[in-house]
């Protein structure tokens, strides 16, 4: 039986619902994160486990809601967390630890040694899940850094199955990896997957080049578009999988009358001015305060366009101190910025602190004459592709960071800038505001083929077309 034939069992840090208390019971919603967008337009009807973490304590109420949800196509089977496993794998070592290091921000880390326990405590719970929901016929496909070791778990427990790892964020170049006090554990951690997957080739480099300084006696083989890894305790193949999204979903819906009739809405109401627009989870890795003294920067300039920022920012971590303190500083730049330049008629920064619903935010991109999406750093950014299907009308500018993964895929069509640097991106704005019509088509149009291209379902089909190919040859040489 090939991979492809096989129920698929995926495994994330959370499962692709929300829940939430009402009253006495729980409400149930899809989720709405980057990981679920990209997965469950491929993945949706198929049959198989999607195992994650609820976001709650163990709840038998909990689990009758989710054995009796069917509406993805997969069984939903939960994993709950105490408060400390929460604080300790979550909050600690995955969010003080592991965000901040893979995005090259290591002086925002904190190396609590207690961390690094519960980490592996939690990975063997979602391992001992996984080996209670599968069986050897199964292909497991974990996703993300919350779950790096769940392979090792796994073969630790006995349990014997083909075990895949996609990672959604960026790989730190050595000189950042090595930093992690755990580096050599979570690398051969790695290493007990059958196949490794990263967003793009820069990613699998670092991955490359911190094997070779930190297992040396990894023997490594590239064949064709996959890395060969051979060590004493077996073969792993890695390879770069760039990850999209639904282009023909977001077209459709983005190409309907009522969107149309609510981007004309937008523009109307800002109009004469030209419309910037940020969509960001709230995070530090956004590169949200530096766009906005960009902004200013742009703002302060002679002869500047008619413009207007619409920076919509989607909670998260809420509970975090550092991500309230991001939201403080954000609030104070808007605010700083409509204090100095804003005029009666004219709000130069329109701030929405609000998950968009999918029909709005199509509208906003419909809209939006330049799309600003400058991170200090990211695994791929889906929101920069979003931009470019929803722009069925051909127009539209992208400026990206060249440190998001998108920009390997889009930067023949994009205006790639440091977010660092502030006068660089306000020139980057000033470019695309005054960028004449064939321009903006001619570019967009570039972008528009490469995400319909490299959309979900080819990430999809590449990631376990791949490791059919490696189960193949494997039976093969048996």
């Amino acid at each position: 039986m090939t991979v492809s034939e096989r129920p698929l069992v995926l495994v994330s840090n959370r499962l692709p619902v929300v829940l939430e208390r009402e009253g006495e019971s729980w409400k149930m919603q899809a989720s709405a994160g980057g990981l679920v967008s990209a997965l469950m337009p491929a993945v949706a009807g198929a049959r198989g486990t999607w195992i994650g973490w609820t976001g709650t304590g163990e709840d038998p109420e909990v689990e009758r809601l989710l054995a009796a949800q069917t509406e993805p196509g997969y069984r939903l089977q939960p994993v709950f967390l105490t408060q400390g496993e929460k604080s300790g794998f979550y909050c600690g070592f995955s969010n003080e630890i592991l965000w901040p290091l893979f995005h090259d921000l290591q002086s925002r880390c904190n190396f609590e040694p207690s961390y690094w326990e519960t980490y592996q405590q939690v990975n063997a719970k979602f391992a001992a899940a996984v080996a209670q929901a599968s069986g050897p016929e199964d292909f497991v496909w974990v996703h993300d850094y919350h779950l790096m070791l769940v392979g090792e778990k796994l073969r630790q427990s006995g349990a014997r199955r083909r075990v895949g790892f996609f990672l959604h964020i960026p790989f730190p170049a050595p000189d950042i990896f090595e930093k992690l006090p755990w580096r050599r554990q979570v690398l051969e951690a790695l290493l007990a997957y059958g196949l490794v997957g990263f967003q793009t080739p820069r990613d699998l480099r670092n991955f490359t080049n911190c094997l070779r300084r930190l297992v040396p006696q990894a023997l490594l083989h590239r064949q064709e578009d996959l890395l060969q890894v051979q060590t004493e305790g077996g073969r792993t193949w890695a390879g770069s999988f760039p990850i999209g999204i639904d282009f023909a979903a977001v077209e459709r819906q983005a190409g309907t009358a009522e969107t149309a009739h609510a981007a004309a809405r937008i523009r109307a109401d800002l109009a004469p001015c030209q419309m910037v627009l940020g969509v960001d989870r709230l995070d530090y890795t956004k590169g949200i305060p530096e766009r906005l003294k960009a902004f200013g920067e742009l703002l302060r300039q002679p002869d500047v366009p008619k413009v207007s920022l619409v920076q919509v920012v989607v909670p998260s971590r809420a509970d975090l101190p550092r991500y309230q303190d991001l939201k403080l500083e954000v609030e104070r730049l808007v605010s700083q910025i409509n204090g100095e330049h804003g005029r009666t008629g004219w709000v130069p920064v329109h701030y929405l602190y609000r998950q968009l619903p999918p029909a709005e935010l199509f509208s906003y991109y419909r809209a939006a004459d330049v799309a600003l999406i400058t991170p200090l750093k990211d695994g791929m950014n889906l929101v920069a592709k979003e931009y470019c299907a929803a722009r069925c009308d051909q127009d539209g500018v992208l400026v990206l960071s060249e440190y998001a993964g998108a920009a390997t895929e889009l930067g023949s069509g994009a205006i790639l800038v440091n977010p660092y640097d502030v006068e660089g991106v306000a020139a980057a704005l000033r470019q695309a505001l005054t960028m004449d019509a064939g321009e903006r088509h001619v570019r967009m149009r570039r972008m528009r083929r490469r995400v319909r291209h490299t959309n979900a379902f080819r990430w999809f089909d590449s990631f376990l077309g791949a490791a059919e190919r490696l189960q193949t040859a494997a039976a093969a040489a048996a």
